[in-house]
């Protein structure tokens, strides 16, 4: 063999591999000899994992499992998708945000301070992985529903980007977790001794804007054509209007969240039997994701017949001062403008329950972080006004939910359509079983970004968004739906996020905005089956590596 002496990789470490595979990464020796199975391997973690009392302890094991063991831990979180996700993303990450800085041991994302501007393109070249297709970029300051949380925003990236590799096969060297340190007006983190951002307060939009500029070219320099998924900015309108034009780039917030939710709301308003023109939204929550969510349905209803003033007119947004009308006194923030009520008479409604009697809505949709915000009250009114009234109470994590599916299930008397954002279990009610849909958006994110990779997408058009959208609500089985459910079961995630891509990958074609040749004549089955191989498969990674190393040292024998 050559003299160049190799290093061990992340993922070098894994139990599984031969004698040959050991001496060949230069780990023999480093771990225990035994040659396990992956069943084993399996075994063990959740043994360990359920040695941990606390979901923080489950997170932090997680983590260093997929630093010291990648394959071991994707091979863990695709065969056991629904007990791992919650404990690597919401809810648990909403904690482990929290305390990021407490528990930090090691580098897993890369970091851009405010304080670098002029020195991105260097410091991307500091990433040790050559080749990177996605990122997933945060500045913390919204961090699920728990503010502004600076750089602690890293657990973020770092597991949307788990699940862009669990969910949708996309390989983990080809991810890049960012984190902007741009200050943060977060008091108690800048008065933290171990808080391990900048103790400054944050920019204005506009110099943030200046140092974003610099960061997408450099991006885009360093690995053209890379999908950029912004996340959790307080305000993220300014950075998807400036930049969806020019470079691959989305943000789930507004984009993923609405697509999601269209997904389970195609499904509900079917099973409603009320068509489009005849339904109601209120939702409790207008800010920057509720209204994402509801210019997605607003496009639906407009593909089912209606005008787009006349889809616009079916939603009634309510924030912290009440309904949200024309005439309301105060100055509304530009993006809640589109959804403003021009039709209340001079009158103001201030809260939910008043907003409620006044529409008699059939959908209530809950983006407001507001603990039991849809009380018994509310709940009774809408089953006694809907035959199938539509509950979807989204905010993460459950403890912020707008209802639980407990009560929801107990004052509709199980005639519900119901999605959430937080994971509830069956209920119980009157000898029947009820199940939850969960309206996460781990159902599409993970199709969107690998449908536009594929398809080597110079841009994320809406059209593929909406695409997203009715693949997911296309992918629910009759079995599925016979149970109540609005989503697909989650340990089909696999499978979905190959539908959502394939629909990705078409609507790009249809706008003209992907470049890779190879695929555009394909048939529909031709293309699933061209997606799949193109999937990281954890399962396969140690006879891969088996064979490679084979093949490496057979040569030099």
């Amino acid at each position: 063999m050559s003299g160049t002496i190799r290093t061990p990789q992340p993922g070098d470490y894994d139990t599984s591999y031969s004698v040959a595979v050991r001496k060949f990464n230069r780990t023999q020796g480093l771990f225990p000899p035994n040659v396990e199975n992956p069943q084993i391997q399996t075994q063990r973690c959740l043994h360990q994992l359920g040695e941990k009392k606390e979901n923080i302890e489950k997170y932090l094991y997680l983590s260093g499992l997929r630093n010291s063991s990648v394959h071991l831990f994707y091979r863990l979180l695709t065969d056991h998708i629904k007990t791992i996700a919650p404990l690597i993303y919401t809810p648990t990450v909403g904690e482990a945000c929290q305390k990021w800085s407490h528990n930090y041991v090691q580098p897993e994302g890369l970091y851009l301070s405010y304080a670098d501007r002029g020195n991105v393109a260097q410091i991307l070249h500091n990433w040790p992985q050559p080749n990177v297709e996605i990122t997933v970029i945060t500045d913390g300051s919204r961090i699920l529903g728990l503010g502004d949380l600076g750089i602690n925003g890293m657990g973020i990236p770092i597991g949307k980007l788990a699940l862009y590799t669990g969910c949708a096969g996309i390989r983990p060297e080809a991810t890049l977790p960012l984190t902007l340190d741009l200050g943060t007006n977060n008091k108690s983190l800048r008065e933290d001794p171990l808080y391990l951002g900048s103790r400054q307060e944050k920019g204005s939009v506009e110099q943030e804007l200046e140092f974003m500029d610099e960061i997408m070219v450099a991006l885009n320099e360093k690995w053209p054509g890379i999908v950029v998924q912004f996340e959790d900015f307080k305000n993220p309108f300014p950075a998807l209007q400036k930049y969806q034009d020019k470079y691959t780039c989305f943000n789930d917030d507004i984009q993923g969240t609405g697509a999601v939710i269209l997904g389970g709301m195609v499904s509900a308003v079917k099973r409603s039997g009320k068509p489009a023109k005849d339904q109601r939204a209120v939702f409790l929550g207008a800010g920057s994701a509720g209204v994402g969510v509801a210019k997605q349905i607003v496009e639906f209803f407009i593909r089912e017949g209606l005008t787009e003033d006349e889809a616009r007119r079916c939603f009634w947004l309510v924030d912290t001062k009440g309904l949200v009308t024309d005439d309301r006194g105060d100055k509304l923030a530009e993006h809640k403008i589109y959804f403003s009520r021009p039709d209340n008479n001079g009158k103001q409604y201030k809260t939910l329950e008043e907003v409620v009697e006044y529409v008699k809505p059939t959908i209530l949709m809950g983006l407001s972080t507001i603990q039991n915000a849809f009380t018994p009250e509310i709940l009774t009114k809408m089953a006694q006004w809907n035959k199938y009234p539509i509950v979807f109470p989204l905010s993460n994590p459950s403890a912020n939910s707008e209802c639980t599916f407990e009560d929801a299930v107990k004052y509709t008397k199980g005639t519900l359509l119901f999605a959430s954002g937080s994971p509830f279990g069956p209920v119980e009610y009157e000898g029947k079983t009820f199940y939850a849909g969960q309206g996460n958006n781990m159902y599409v994110f993970p199709g969107i970004g690998l449908g536009t990779i594929l398809s080597k997408a110079t841009m994320v058009t809406q059209s593929m968004i909406y695409a997203s959208a009715t693949s997911l609500s296309l992918a629910l089985s009759e079995s599925e739906a016979s149970e109540g459910l609005l989503y697909p079961k989650i340990e089909r995630i696999r499978d979905v996020s190959v539908q959502v891509a394939i629909g990705v990958i078409r609507a790009a074609q249809e706008a003209g905005v992907d470049r890779e040749a190879r695929i555009k004549g394909m048939e529909d089955s031709e293309l699933q089956q061209w997606v799949r191989s193109k999937m990281y498969d954890p399962h396969l990674e140690t006879q891969r590596v088996e064979q490679e190393v084979s093949g490496l040292t057979g040569s030099h024998l």
